[in-house]
């Protein structure tokens, strides 16, 4: 009887699951696109504006913009991620106004949802960025409370001192409330006033390594993500390509954060080798016609330019004394080449090598005059030279071009 007085206290919870969750886990948006969406009032259930926190089942109709939403159980439990190496140039946004390249138009159509870029990189920086299909894995590895850990290789202009680093260790005060960096080392490469960095942010603000770096009177000036929480960019993911991670790499990024391991889509021959054919031409480094032309920022109030800069024109003085005007009529006409063949061509060519071109046998220098060949240099004992062996292993690539090791690292 007790049980049962307990039981009838407890509060049962409303049907269904809040829209935005429902919404973001089959890929229409992030929770937070969702949320912003139900604000503006172009999401409706049931024919009626949608509210935050309102719950649906799947007996309600959903509709965003005026279209209806398909939704299966199959669709729902769909998660993919893709690893994308950003090149400078594209931006984060689906649809620009402007015109310029954004960083959907290389992806791959999923069948089912659509991407959803995890974080964003302005248009100057370059490294890793990551779609999925799983809103809900997107929000969480966005959200600051989950510590997601953000890495980056900086090169900076400028003279770097130690009260520098602690200060942006300990924390600065930029314009959107206190930042810092949880851990900075340097690292090889550059030469002058640059140097290359490696510093780590815990959230995704807009600029927020820039910012933190020009708060100390540095410039930077490249900048290109190199990880993101356990996940790490290879040198083997060429600039401008991507990769779809396997299920092992998608289920060690879904504990991170939480989330139950859910089993990628079985796929039909014919699209695994569709997108096999698709990786290998991703796995292609980018041509030179393929690449964007970078957008370099303006100095002191100048317009942007994307090219290069054009050359100043020449002053009058300048130019070199141009050859005199010449009259019609005025070039001799050419003495027609001979057309017998052996005979030396007319005009002002020399004809000292003919003398020997049909000399007799007996008339070439002896073959004792030519001088001797000079002899192979000999060996000395027990020493090798270097062409003897083959070289060894390739040097890997600096530690300045922000090139780290594989997967998996461990969660401290």
């Amino acid at each position: 009887m007790k049980d049962q007085d307990q039981n009838d206290s407890q509060e049962i919870g409303p049907a269904g699951e809040k829209l935005q969750k429902v919404l973001a886990r089959i890929g229409v948006g992030s929770r937070r696109d969702v949320e912003a969406w139900i604000t503006q009032k172009r999401i409706k259930v049931n024919g009626v504006e949608a509210t935050l926190g309102q719950r649906v089942d799947l007996h309600d109709a959903i509709t965003i913009d005026g279209k209806v939403i398909k939704r299966e159980e199959a669709a729902e439990s769909v998660r993919r991620v893709i690893m994308y190496n950003k090149p400078d140039g594209e931006i984060c946004t689906r649809d620009d106004p402007e015109g310029r390249p954004t960083v959907f138009d290389k992806m791959p159509k999923p069948k089912e949802g659509r991407w959803i870029n995890i974080g964003r990189l302005d248009i100057n920086t370059t490294g890793l960025l990551m779609f999925t299909t799983d809103g809900e894995l997107a929000n969480r590895l966005m959200h600051p409370s989950y510590e997601m850990d953000r890495e980056y290789a900086v090169r900076v202009r400028g003279e770097v001192d130690d009260e520098m680093i602690e200060r942006l260790k300990a924390g600065v005060v930029l314009e959107d409330g206190p930042a810092k960096f949880t851990d900075i080392k340097q690292a090889p490469g550059g030469e002058g006033f640059n140097h290359w960095y490696h510093c780590v942010v815990m959230e995704g603000r807009n600029r927020e390594v820039r910012r933190l770096w020009e708060s100390q009177g540095l410039v930077v000036s490249r900048l290109k993500r190199v990880r993101f929480g356990p996940v790490f960019l290879n040198s083997d993911l060429p600039m401008g390509r991507w990769r779809e991670m396997s299920q092992y790499e998608v289920d060690i990024l879904s504990a991170e954060v939480g989330l139950t391991p859910v089993a990628m889509p079985q796929m039909n021959a014919k699209s695994k080798d569709k997108l096999e054919r698709m990786q290998r031409k991703s796995s292609r480094p980018v041509a030179r016609t393929e690449r964007v032309a970078r957008t370099l920022r303006p100095a002191l109030d100048a317009p942007a330019t994307g090219g290069r800069i054009s050359r100043q024109p020449q002053i009058e003085g300048d130019r070199r004394p141009s050859a005199p005007a010449r009259q019609d009529g005025e070039r001799a006409p050419r003495t027609p080449r001979p057309a017998g063949r052996g005979e030396a061509p007319t005009g002002g060519r020399s004809n000292r090598g003919d003398a020997g071109r049909g000399a007799p046998q007996t008339d070439r220098p002896a073959e004792g005059a030519k001088r001797p060949a000079k002899p192979a240099p000999k060996k000395r004992p027990g020493l090798k030279l270097v062409a003897d062996e083959p070289s060894g292993k390739r040097r890997g690539a600096p530690a300045g071009s922000g090139q780290r090791p594989g997967f998996g690292r461990k969660k401290p």
